[in-house]
């Protein structure tokens, strides 16, 4: 049912039954190597171009979460994924390789989470008993298109951010074992007139505030509520602008329960400036890392926030500014059969 204004709350409590996630030669040297199913010793993964071997990630990630769910891949009745490549050709390629009825969403960095509440609604309102739903990102298949080729050298400044090689995937099922999810806040666009593609976690930051405040005020919770609140791939500075504006705008909110994905994938000494994004960035940390560890008993409660950069070259080219959003999903643990 809707709740609230922005907010659907799944009676049913939609069940993660399994999530896999593959990651690149980079990810491989990063604090959570051990939450990956899948690691590649290089960019290539066999393949001709970046752009294919994107597609082999998100391919490999669905097919291993399928395999750990204990179905086929018959059994998947809707497949919605999204990544960052022209016309979202890597999730539109590997849907041709799974075969089920597919839904391309883009929600830049977001998508992770734009995937996860659309794949919950449809299973909570019986509209499929198994969904698959992934995004994914490749390092240099998406500077090479969003900034300048690997292979120019171009300097970068403090504030950007490292692109993950990486995808993540998760079946959600009506019925089974796992993390449940529960609530779902549908973002909304906001633009504060920043137009520097290379500080995305700062313009991406007045979206996260804006969900977090509508999520708490449509289920009135309040914040400590959640064991964990996470964002997708703020990074430095923008998990700190997030903070100082929830503190403004009334909400305490302790800095270690609040994380940002774009901060737990890599080591503090791997060269990433401000921090990781990409699509596959809080992908992989939620549906590897962070879920694990739920698993584990760390936490009951975790509100997954994730950010997306509504650009692209051509609006960058026509001196457009950024606008942003940020989708937010409840996840709790679970386990019990239903």
């Amino acid at each position: 049912m809707r709740k609230g204004h922005r907010t659907w709350v799944f009676k049913n409590r939609p069940v993660i039954v399994a999530t896999a996630t593959v990651g690149g030669p980079f990810e491989a040297n990063g604090r959570i190597a051990d939450d990956f199913d899948l690691l590649h010793e290089d960019l290539w993964l066999g393949e001709e171009s970046y752009e294919k071997a994107h597609k082999v990630l998100l391919e490999e990630a669905f097919f291993k979460a399928i395999e750990k769910g204990g179905i086929a891949k018959e059994d998947i009745q809707f497949m919605i994924a999204g990544d960052l490549i022209n016309q979202m050709t890597p999730s539109n390629f590997a849907a041709r390789t799974i075969g089920a009825p597919y839904l391309g969403v883009f929600g830049a960095c977001s998508t992770s989470m734009e995937g996860l509440a659309l794949s919950a609604f449809i299973v909570n309102h019986g509209g499929a008993n198994y969904v698959l739903t992934g995004a994914a990102s490749h390092n240099t298949a998406v500077e090479k298109q969003f900034r300048y080729p690997t292979e120019y050298g171009g300097q970068k400044p403090p504030t950007a951010q490292w692109t993950v090689t990486g995808a993540g995937a998760a079946l959600v099922s009506s019925e089974g074992e796992g993390p449940r999810v529960v609530a779902a806040t549908i973002g909304r666009v906001v633009d504060m007139g920043l137009s520097d593609p290379f500080n995305m976690g700062g313009a991406m930051a007045p979206a996260v505030v804006d969900t977090i405040e509508a999520h708490l005020r449509d289920m009135q919770v309040d914040i400590s509520h959640y064991d964990l609140i996470v964002t997708g791939d703020l990074g430095k500075i923008g998990r700190q602008v997030s903070l100082d504006l929830l503190r403004e705008h009334g909400l305490s909110l302790e800095e270690e329960r609040y994380q940002d994905c774009g901060l737990l994938i890599y080591r503090e000494d791997q060269p990433v400036l401000s921090g990781a994004s990409g699509a596959g960035c809080s992908a992989t940390v939620v549906y590897g890392h962070l879920l694990n560890r739920m698993k584990r008993g760390e936490w009951k409660r975790m509100l997954v926030v994730a950010t997306g950069a509504l650009l692209s070259p051509l609006t960058f080219q026509q001196n457009e500014t950024i606008p942003c959003i940020a989708h937010a999903v409840a996840i709790e643990a679970g386990g019990e059969e239903r």
